[in-house]
């Protein structure tokens, strides 16, 4: 053999050597981005205010939602900046508002996942109280107080220290489904019809309905629930566009309990 066959090649210099693939990757990770925040500004019970659009820019962290993110922004940068919250957990659904144009739950909506240029306003079809802060309790108590949202019982003076009815699992699950809606207002504000008629019932009511409808503790038939939504501005004033389906951040059948009622308050209406 050879002498030069014999001989290994030589090692590359310290400097043209290859940075294994793991130590490249914790370098980048470690980058932090800028986000920007275009919010829609408006107080109207201050005069002379306008509606405008202002920016921020913070360094985005890690887990950051868009909670975090505003309340950074009020406590650094702009103390008079108002929106809501109450939970940071999804289920309150105070800080509803339109995320890039599309409704959402910023305690539920990391900055990762928007985009590093993001753009907030307050959700349409509710009162606005300032920024992006809308009274969503007055739309939802007039609503329920409209549609009766209580479980009517045929006893007028129930005892309250007897034990409750019993009541299949599968029913109360079905039940449970329905009562996961936290009134967030997302899908009134992807409503389609609720722009155009102030006084439809929106998803969250015709929900509602469905809801008290399989409630066996309930004395109400198809024909009561009729006189609640069986015209334009509730059951029939839907045009099946399914915005409220798409926007709903509990992912509630939306778009299967308002045909089925439908359905149910057709048959009723043909009588």
């Amino acid at each position: 053999m050879s002498d030069t066959l014999a001989k290994a090649p030589p090692a590359p210099p310290a400097h043209a050597r290859t940075v294994p693939i793991h130590v490249a990757r914790s370098a980048s990770s470690d980058e932090k981005r800028t986000v920007r925040l275009r919010i829609l500004r408006y107080n109207p019970r201050v005069k002379g205010s306008v509606p405008r659009f202002e920016n921020y820019e913070l360094e985005e962290a890690d887990g950051m939602t868009l909670f975090i993110a505003l309340n950074e922004i009020r406590e650094k940068h702009d103390p008079s900046l108002q929106f809501d919250f109450v939970c940071r957990a999804g289920v309150c659904g105070s800080c509803a508002m339109v995320i890039n144009g599309r409704p959402g739950l910023a305690c539920r909506t990391l900055t990762r996942n928007v985009g590093p240029e993001i753009t907030l306003a307050p959700l349409p079809n509710f009162e606005l109280i300032a920024d992006l802060s809308v009274d969503t309790g007055k739309w939802m108590r007039g609503m329920s107080e409209r549609l009766k949202a209580w479980v009517h019982m045929q006893e007028q003076d129930p005892d309250l220290s007897r034990l409750e009815e019993r009541m299949e699992p599968e029913l109360a699950a079905k039940i449970y489904e329905l009562d996961r809606c936290i009134e967030c207002g997302c899908c009134v504000a992807g409503c389609g019809t609720a722009r155009m008629r102030e006084d439809f019932v929106g998803a969250v009511g015709l929900n509602k309905i469905a809801r008290f409808r399989l409630d066996p503790r309930d004395t109400r038939d198809d024909a009561d629930f009729y006189e609640l939504v069986g015209d334009d501005t509730g059951v029939f004033g839907c045009m099946s566009l399914l915005g409220c389906h798409d926007v709903c951040p509990k992912s509630l059948p939306l778009a299967t309990q308002i045909a089925f009622i439908r359905r149910k308050m057709a048959a009723i209406g043909w009588k």
